[in-house]
């Protein structure tokens, strides 16, 4: 297929494919699903090897946002029957990371719902940070705390974050339809403050809310403009007591389009299988790591995800390796210039991060994927473990 053996040898030389190129992987049929596979696995090889990076998500606040991001669990007006609870103490947050960190994770992300923090909550973030590094001092620390203010992203940096999670989330054309209390433009400023201080930028997209095609591209064209080091793929997890609670718009065929997608536009990049991976992808999972090189590990921030053993069982069998904390991540080229950005580049973060984000259920569905799942809302299970209960984590 000339398609693709081109857009292998894009990825290879770091070129960016052309938008009709990333368009036409999206529109491929069920039965070039494989070679399209094939083809996106060889690019993230080359610059990944088989190694799964592992991240562990702690929640440090639940829900309650002032936000009115249409997909989020933890929105304005809400009715997800999600865990609310206050900022946890850094000690608590600690143990909570610890867990994750015992069973592979070199990553913690630290993640508060709300529009964006007070000068008071980095005091409590950076207290958090170092509690998390003097326990555990190689382990990376991305922060995820909504819309920065000047000044602040330089005092995550200061307490030891080594990274900043801000989502786009969709294209700019149709953010103005996903929320009222923010704008693009505001998400794009909070992942240049991030990068301007230092931070490793993480930025992704969610799919799955009626998005078109073009939407797609367009958000995965405007991360790779910004140039996150890692970018993070977020399924639609339709929680019932939201907007978009009916909107069950993909099969495991178009999540691997999509993965492939980003990974031909974003060869060298971390890309990451983020929130929904369970309930959309299902048991084509292991797939899906021929194309992602990074996922998170056992629970997501209010939703359970798969059990922490059974990732790392999945991991094993499909022939790949967790990658060890002695491991780095990017290519070289990416980590020459300073927490791993290109020389020059702009920078630019998932499931419930932050401010929150999606696609109006209003959006027309690709052709693509007419054929949408059935509903699977047994699928989607709230968290009632870890972070916030007296339960023990799933890790």
């Amino acid at each position: 297929m000339d398609l693709l053996n081109t857009l292998v040898d894009k990825g290879l030389r770091r070129e960016t494919p052309t938008r009709a190129e990333a368009l036409a992987v999206l529109a491929t049929t069920d039965d070039e699903l494989l070679d399209v596979v094939a083809a996106a696995g060889k690019v993230r090889r080359h610059w990944f090897g088989r190694r799964v990076k592992l991240n562990y998500l702690v929640n440090l606040k639940s829900g309650l946002c002032p936000e009115d991001c249409s997909y989020c669990s933890q929105r304005l007006g809400s009715k997800a029957d999600i865990l609310k609870y206050t900022w946890l103490k850094p000690d608590e947050a600690s143990q909570a990371a610890a867990a994750g960190l015992a069973g592979g994770a070199k990553r913690v992300c630290l993640v508060a719902s709300g529009r964006g923090p007070t000068d008071r909550d980095v005091d409590r973030v950076s207290d958090t940070i170092k509690a998390i590094k003097e326990q555990n001092e190689d382990v990376e620390v991305c922060a995820c705390l909504g819309l920065l203010s000047d000044g602040q992203a330089q005092r995550l940096r200061e307490a030891g974050a080594d990274a900043y999670n801000h989502n786009l989330n969709t294209s700019e054309s149709t953010y103005g339809e996903i929320t009222t209390t923010h704008t693009y433009a505001d998400r794009v400023d909070t992942v240049r403050k991030a990068h301007a201080a230092g931070l490793s930028a993480c930025s992704g997209l969610i799919a799955g809310m009626g998005e078109t095609d073009e939407d797609l591209v367009d958000v995965v064209f405007s991360l790779r403009e910004l140039d996150p080091d890692s970018v993070p793929v977020n399924f639609l997890i339709p929680f019932e007591g939201t907007p978009l609670a009916k909107e069950w718009n993909l099969t495991p065929q178009r999540c691997l389009r999509i993965l492939a997608m980003v990974r031909f536009v974003c060869p060298d990049v971390e890309v990451r299988i983020a929130g929904g991976r369970e309930v959309h992808l299902r048991t084509m999972q292991p797939l899906a790591l021929h194309l992602a090189n990074s996922i998170f590990l056992g629970d997501y921030l209010t939703s359970e995800g798969q059990a922490g053993k059974a990732d790392l069982e999945m991991i094993a069998d499909a022939g790949f390796e967790v990658e060890g904390a002695g491991e780095v991540t990017l290519p070289e080229h990416r980590t020459g210039g300073g927490c791993g950005s290109h020389e020059g580049s702009g920078c630019g973060s998932h499931e419930g991060s932050g401010v929150c984000g999606t696609v109006p259920a209003s959006a027309s569905a690709p052709a693509a994927s007419a054929s949408a799942d059935e509903p699977r809302p047994d699928l989607v299970a709230v968290r009632r473990r870890g972070a916030g209960t007296d339960l023990a984590p799933n890790a």
